[in-house]
Parts: C-alpha cells; sequence; structure tokens
C-alpha cells in the first residue's frame, strides 16, 4: 500500500515524487516508457530558473529522479497497464501485479501526432522539434519549416520567426485552418512563406535535419527544400487510453479537472493532461507541486484508507 501513486515521470511526475516523498509519503512512481518524459528528448534546456548553464533535457530529468529518490520515492520502470478507481483502496495495475494507493497522481502526459514519415523519429531532437517557446532560440538566423495550418502551427511559426531567417509553413489543404488574426500576421510576416496543398514526404539528415523531401497534392511535383529544422504541429494525443471509464474525460481524451482535481476524490492530474496551452517544464512542475499538496492534504483529513 503506497500513500502516493505518481503515473508518469515527466517534469509533472518528477515535481510531485518530489514534494510527495519529502512529505513524508510512501511514494511510487510508475515512469511509462522513459524518466523525463518528451523533455528528456531535447538537447538543450536554456529556460528552467535556476539552471544559466547548458544542459540537456535528459540530465534535468535525471536531476529531477535524484531529488525525489533523496526523499525516499521509490521508481518503477515499467507501464501501468490499467486502473480501477472505483474503490478504496485505488488501484493501479503493472503488467501482472496490482498496486494498492491511498491516492493517485495522473501525469502521462502527451504526444505529438506524427507525420509517419522516413527521418521522423530518428532525427527528434536533432532538429526535429514540437515547441517553438522551447527551441526557437536554437534557430537564430537559420531555416525552420512548420507543418501544420492550425492556431497552434501558425502561433509556432510567428513565434520562430522572431529568430529564425526563413519560415516555410508546409499545410496539406488549400489554405490555412488557423483564424483570421493568425493568417494576417503570418501573411505579412516577410520571414514567413507558405507552402498550401503540400505534404512532407521525407526529413533528410545524417547527424542533423538537413532538408525535407516534398510533394504538391495538386501537381504531383516533388521538390527537396533545404532546412535546419522541421517543427510538426499538427496536435497533441493525451496518454489516457487507460483512464477511459474511470475518470471522466473530454472529448479529445484529456482528463476533465477542477485545478488539479479529478472526477475521483483522491486522484488527482498534473502536467499536459492540464495544461493545453503552456506545456513548459516549469508549468509542468507548478501542476505537480499543485497535485503532490493537493493529495497530501486529502490524505492529512484521514481519507483515502479502506
Amino acid at each position: 500500500m503506497y500513500d502516493v501513486v505518481i503515473l508518469g515521470a515527466g517534469p509533472a511526475g518528477l515535481t510531485a515524487a518530489i514534494y510527495a516523498a519529502r512529505a513524508r509519503l510512501r511514494t511510487l512512481v510508475v515512469t511509462g516508457p522513459m524518466v523525463g518524459g518528451q523533455i528528456s528528448q531535447t538537447d538543450q534546456v536554456d529556460n528552467y530558473p535556476g539552471f544559466p548553464e547548458e544542459l540537456t533535457g535528459l540530465e534535468l530529468s535525471e536531476r529531477f529522479r535524484k531529488q525525489a529518490e533523496r526523499f525516499g520515492a521509490e521508481f518503477l520502470e515499467a507501464d501501468a497497464t490499467g486502473v480501477d478507481f472505483s474503490g478504496r483502496p485505488l488501484k493501479v495495475e503493472v503488467k501482472d501485479t496490482m498496486i494498492e494507493a491511498r491516492s493517485v497522481v495522473i501525469a502521462t502526459g502527451s504526444v505529438n501526432r506524427k507525420l509517419g514519415v522516413p527521418g521522423e523519429d530518428r532525427l527528434l531532437g536533432h532538429g526535429v522539434f514540437v515547441c517553438a517557446t522551447c527551441d526557437a532560440a536554437l534557430y537564430e538566423d537559420q531555416r525552420v519549416v512548420v507543418v501544420g495550418g492550425g492556431d497552434s502551427a501558425i502561433q509556432e511559426a510567428l513565434d520562430l520567426a522572431k529568430f529564425a531567417d526563413e519560415v516555410t509553413i508546409v499545410h496539406r489543404r488549400g489554405e490555412l485552418r488557423a483564424c483570421a488574426c493568425l493568417k494576417a500576421r503570418a501573411e505579412e510576416n516577410p520571414k514567413i512563406r507558405l507552402s498550401l496543398n503540400t505534404i512532407v514526404e521525407e526529413i533528410i539528415g545524417g547527424q542533423r535535419v538537413e532538408a525535407v523531401r516534398l510533394r504538391n497534392l495538386v501537381s504531383g511535383e516533388v521538390t527537396v527544400k533545404e532546412t535546419e529544422g522541421v517543427l510538426i504541429a499538427i496536435g497533441w494525443e493525451p496518454n489516457t487510453s487507460i483512464l477511459r471509464g474511470q475518470l471522466s474525460l473530454d472529448d479529445g481524451g484529456f482528463v476533465v479537472a477542477n485545478g488539479v482535481k479529478t472526477s475521483v476524490e483522491g486522484v488527482y492530474v498534473a502536467g499536459d493532461l492540464v495544461d493545453r496551452v503552456y506545456r513548459q517544464v516549469v508549468t509542468s512542475c507548478g501542476s505537480g507541486c499543485m497535485a503532490a499538496i493537493e493529495a497530501e492534504r486529502y490524505l492529512a483529513g484521514g481519507l483515502g484508507a479502506e
């Protein structure tokens, strides 16, 4: 029986582990695929407060983990395969083992939708990226391709244009889906070019991105465009499949929450599952902190027992 079981070991889950373990709650982190989540695939983190020196996302994640372990948090490097929140104690299934918990923090995060083209996975973190706020400064005076045509994609392109020399928006439709105000700003920006009715067929590069192979869906013409970066902005998928029927989810599969509180008492949510706007390490850490404090207060009230 654990006081707190945390699902996910990205910045939100690791911060929740630090706070829960430091509060002397018996804490288990079920890490999922990797410790650090998406940030572990980032080559360079420049905007996390308190670290003026350059460090990788993996290094930052390992520091989070060591801090949580120093306070006594346990780590289980496996995927949760199911949950049962219908009674007390709460239950988390990992393979053939049922783990009991007095409270649970869900920090399983989300994953960017992929193009599914050659080079995409291999070059992720080496020129392929998903967040302009995180990485735009790395592309000062360089060329970047942004794939997508919605509000998020156009905002990312505008953010990149503050640093990059050239930003090309590649969108499979004949017009952008973004709101009129964002479209107007993109069309007026001298650094931004539009490549409509076009798809990316391949991301080319050795150690880093060097070019993309594009195909025009109207003419069928195939071209190779040189670029130093490819930002993929075609949406996000929440990692919530094991929560269906256990928690209230919205139409997109994200957890319905009041702050960090879910529809089940004693179950809290943090990170990208509740933050669909900012998606930064520091905001994920903040929600992880809040989830752990709420769990501590819940347990201090004598709740969560069998």
